[in-house]
């Protein structure tokens, strides 16, 4: 049997980890850089959208540099999960609204109806690059 994939994943969980890390730090700081925009994905039945908006960045960025430091990284990774969970709600209401969100770059304003729907299943893609950090990693870091 080869072993070339699970050696080539085993290689890249490391600096896979810093990559996602740092996309999380980036997109939240984004809801601090344009609140407005993610405020309008916000499902209408939420209460406080803009400090949902503001929390969801404070943790973004929070579990981000936390999934970067091996003592942190399976805790931070178990935040992650349950962020992205507690978003999917407004991946929903984005794909079965058709929200056009003001202020964006058109294609992030009115993504097609295959984009709205693509980041759904792309959110079970997000939960398990997370999940596979719950563990520690075994060289250590």
């Amino acid at each position: 049997m080869d072993d070339g994939i699970p050696e080539l994943l085993a290689r890249l969980k490391l600096p896979l980890c810093y990559a996602m890390g740092g996309i999380y730090v980036i997109a939240g700081i984004m809801h601090f850089v344009a609140p407005e925009s993610y405020v309008q994905i916000v499902p209408p039945s939420l209460p406080a959208p803009l400090a949902l908006v503001y929390l969801s960045g404070v943790a973004e960025v929070g579990l981000g540099l936390g999934v970067l430091h091996p003592r942190t990284r399976p805790y931070a990774a178990w935040g992650l999960v349950a962020l992205l969970l507690a978003i999917f709600p407004a991946n929903v209401y984005m794909a079965t609204s058709g929200v056009v969100i003001e202020g964006a770059s058109a294609p992030i304003r009115d993504p097609s109806p295959l984009a709205r729907w693509a980041r759904l299943p792309m959110q079970v893609v997000l939960i398990a690059w997370a999940w596979w950090y719950t563990t520690p990693m075994p060289d250590g870091d």
